[in-house]
């Protein structure tokens, strides 16, 4: 009883209101982006031009903005090519992060700790402070203009998955990998038989936050692919941009197809991607 008096006094009863009003506004301002760039991508340059970016279209039946926007910005090249650094860069920085994370933490020897540091310090240093020495390097190696040399720098500055491999390898016991050797296996075994399929939270989580920041990556891939054929889903909708303005009816319908893909990915792998991503906030 006194519970739920104390939960009824004025000062609870405005928490409470802040609480919701707080929660309002931050949907709103999550969902008005959505809602404009929806309205704009159904309107024609006329409307678009005479109209409020609240109001609505006249028409959301009026497709012409997305078949322009399609074949314009070369969307289908932008998705061909998204979707070849995406597999590569996802199958490498998986591949790479877990057996370097295997070697740290399951080894001892020295320099171990210098290595761990490293890597803490070159995750604060921000990229983009990077990239005229890493220009130079791709350049003197010729690997600009070359959808293996954009995979080989993406995979090179994948250092949080590293870190999320690393707590996962922390909460293995070491006695599956005695139990392993006792058995007859190297140590290579013991890792693709033994440790690796039960890193599939880990590999879950590291997908997830690989695989968006890959699909929305724009700064990299316009400075290390110029050429329109090597254009990704990112860097595509800039054909809308020009010195005299900016067809941002286009562009919202190109954003909008961008969306598409990953929703439909979302919707079928979303209790794999819940499930890792609970896993890994647990294990780490």
């Amino acid at each position: 009883m006194g519970s739920k008096l104390k939960a009824s006094t004025p000062g609870a009863i405005a928490f409470g209101i802040l609480k919701y009003v707080c929660l309002i506004g931050a949907s709103i301002i999550a969902i008005l982006p959505v809602l404009v760039c929806v309205f704009t991508a159904f309107k024609t340059n006329e409307e678009y031009q005479v109209t409020s970016p609240l109001d609505l279209p006249a028409s959301f039946g009026y497709l012409t903005n997305f078949k322009e926007a399609w074949s314009k910005a070369s969307m289908f090249t932008g998705f061909r090519n998204t979707a070849v650094v995406l597999v590569f860069v996802l199958i490498l920085s998986i591949f790479f992060s877990a057996t370097l994370a295997y070697v740290l933490n399951r080894f001892r020897f020295a320099g171990n700790g210098t290595i761990r540091n490293l890597f803490m310090f070159a995750s604060l240093i921000p990229g983009i402070a990077t990239q005229v020495t890493v220009y130079q390097i791709m350049y003197n190696l010729g690997l600009i203009n070359h959808l293996y040399g954009y995979v080989i720098v993406l995979c090179g500055t994948d250092i949080i998955s590293i870190y999320i491999f690393l707590q996962f390898f922390e909460n293995l016991p070491v006695s599956l990998d005695e139990s392993g050797i006792i058995d007859g296996c190297t140590y290579f075994g013991v890792f693709f038989k033994i440790l690796f399929p039960l890193l599939k939270p880990a590999i879950v989580t590291s997908c997830v936050l690989k695989g968006v920041s890959i699909y929305n990556e724009y700064y990299m891939s316009n400075l290390y692919l110029t050429k329109d054929y090597l254009k990704t889903i990112s860097t595509a909708l800039y054909a809308f941009v020009g010195p005299y303005g900016s067809q941002y009816n286009y562009i919202c319908a190109g954003v909008i197809i961008t969306i598409i893909p990953a929703l439909i990915i979302f919707l079928l792998c979303q209790d794999h991607i819940y499930s890792g991503m609970a896993a890994g906030a647990v294990k780490g």
